[in-house]
């Protein structure tokens, strides 16, 4: 089984990494391609078509010259370290132990417009290029065209030893889209989680996002390896609804309180 979630526009490359292994993204080789379209850029290019800031638009836009394909300490860091916004709040990676990284790294990928595919040991050199971003790379419009099958059958692979493979959707629609469907050989099942407001249940955005870091956490936690045992989350006031959920749509509620 293995868990998604997305990446973080927020980055931490300040923060002290402890002494752990690393492993290299799998599309290095895409991932220079990318790299090579976006140096063509002026910072003002880049403000307008990723819809940032002047400030941001720099920032990303010396990223980009300084990205090499030689990685090493000095330059990148674990992504599961790196990523830094209200997810990686949830899953908390840097209280986890030696133990549940190396569950994790089977068991958890974050998707990327730059990388791909990232597990968490990954090293990951500092940038920004959200999943919607329209960049043309040769003949195609988007990074969603760019990456087309691949992403799914890189997935494929990881779960090719598990008899009945299961993909947990805790990534956000935008980068959940670049999984071509088609080419995924895995139950999808996806975890909503939601709070009671005036009115019904809501799907509160930053609570929505922090909790898919919740969820993974617990699955790393608990070595969650099967779909039922998903059902007894329970961090943070969140459990399992069965009267709103089906077998590809697991519900989480709480009531907070007031």
């Amino acid at each position: 089984m293995l868990f998604l979630l997305s990446p973080a526009k927020t980055l931490d490359y300040a923060s002290p990494v402890p002494d752990l292994p690393h492993t290299l993204p799998a599309f290095l080789e895409d991932s220079a391609r990318l790299i090579e379209v976006l140096r063509r850029k002026s910072p003002q290019q880049l403000a307008t078509l990723m819809e940032i800031s002047d400030p941001l638009a720099a920032l990303n836009a010396a990223r980009y010259q300084d990205w090499t394909p030689k990685f090493t300490a000095r330059n990148a860091r674990q992504a599961i370290l790196a990523f830094d916004g209200d997810v990686y709040d949830g899953l908390q990676a840097r209280q986890l132990q030696p133990a549940d990284l190396e569950w994790a790294q089977q068991h958890l990928c974050m998707l990327s417009g730059l990388y791909g595919v990232l597990r968490p040991l990954d090293w990951m050199q500092p940038y920004r290029l959200e999943m919607g971003t329209a960049l043309k790379v040769g003949a195609t419009a988007n990074l969603y065209q760019y990456w087309g099958s691949r992403i799914a059958e890189h997935l494929n692979g990881l779960l090719a030893a598990d008899k009945t493979p299961v993909v947990v959707n805790l990534a956000s629609q935008e980068y959940f889209k670049a999984v071509d469907r088609k080419a995924l050989r895995a139950r999808v099942i996806d975890c909503v989680f939601e709070e009671w407001k005036p009115g019904g249940w809501k799907i509160v955005s930053f609570s929505a996002k922090k909790a898919r870091g919740l969820m993974a956490r617990y699955a790393i936690m608990k070595r969650v390896e099967t779909p039922r045992k998903l059902e007894n989350f329970n961090l943070e006031g969140y459990a399992f609804d069965p009267a709103a959920s089906h077998a590809e749509r697991l519900v989480f509620r709480r009531r907070m309180a007031a």
